[in-house]
């Protein structure tokens, strides 16, 4: 199950989606968002869907690599479905004890449960095809104009970026303490659920240690190359817009359009 949450991960390439500009990726990511919370009806999914197949495509992220990334949230796509399907007032199609399962849960829950897909894999393709560095650089980019409320948009940035950079270095971390583990004789699949919380302190604690290790060795590996933070920083790549981050930008506003359009329409 460790081995397939990905977020964070990134995979070097030579695709046009690779070489835009961080920030114009960080904008199409944003509109690509609120494009889906408001999506209505399956004409407006119906792009989506399209737009994120190209994005793939474009991209050349492996498919399978991205729906592997469901699988650790499989439970809670599940459960949100159950949920929608439950409890959403409608014709009645069919009750199971005291449930009543309803025509409109039932549509409302396939599209919460394509919205959430289509959300997780979307927005995926940000670290899939921007490093750390350059995300640090785009957000940083982003967020200039706070500088003048005295808010320490480089340090933010900084902390955000590192933080998805050691989700990977984490989970294989953890990986290796429950093999480990498991090679003393520990049981982390047997019993109930109270006997399973208390077989997982064992891995918790040296996972904690292990973090905090590792921080304290980035804090002084940082230190001893005279890091100052964002004041007086050049950057080896400045970031430039060209005319496929126009393009880009365009392309997603047409989207936006596109998306949410239909169901104003059918209204």
């Amino acid at each position: 199950m460790l081995k397939d949450i990905t977020i964070g991960q990134y995979f070097p390439g030579d695709t046009l989606i690779h070489k835009l500009d961080p920030r114009t990726k960080l904008i199409v990511t944003f509109l690509y968002i609120v494009a889906l919370f408001m999506a209505e009806g399956p004409v407006s999914y119906g792009f989506a869907v399209l737009w994120l197949v190209a994005a793939t495509a474009i991209s050349k992220v492996r498919l399978r690599l991205m729906l592997k990334g469901l699988k650790p949230l499989l439970f809670i796509i599940i459960f949100t479905a159950v949920l929608n399907a439950l409890y959403t007032p409608g014709r009645i199609l069919f009750t199971f004890y005291f449930l009543n399962v309803t025509y409109e849960g039932l549509v409302l829950a396939f599209f919460m449960v394509l919205r959430i897909i289509l959300l997780i894999t979307g927005t995926s393709l940000l670290t899939y095809t921007t490093s750390p560095i350059m995300l640090t650089d785009g957000i940083e980019t982003l967020l200039n104009p706070l500088k003048r409320l005295k808010v320490p948009v480089h340090e933010l940035s900084m902390m955000m970026t590192i933080a998805l950079r050691f989700i990977p270095t984490l989970i294989e971390e953890t990986e290796k303490i429950m093999n480990a583990q498991k090679a003393r004789g520990a049981d982390f699949e047997s019993g109930n659920l109270m006997r399973r919380a208390k077989s997982l302190v064992p891995i918790l604690i040296p996972l904690f240690v292990s973090a905090f290790r590792r921080a304290d060795e980035l804090a002084v590996a940082m230190e001893c190359r005279l890091y100052r933070g964002g004041e007086g920083r050049t950057r080896l790549k400045e970031l430039r817009f060209v005319r496929a981050d126009y393009a880009a930008l365009m392309i997603s506003l047409l989207f936006l359009i596109s998306v949410i359009a239909p169901g104003r329409w059918i209204r």
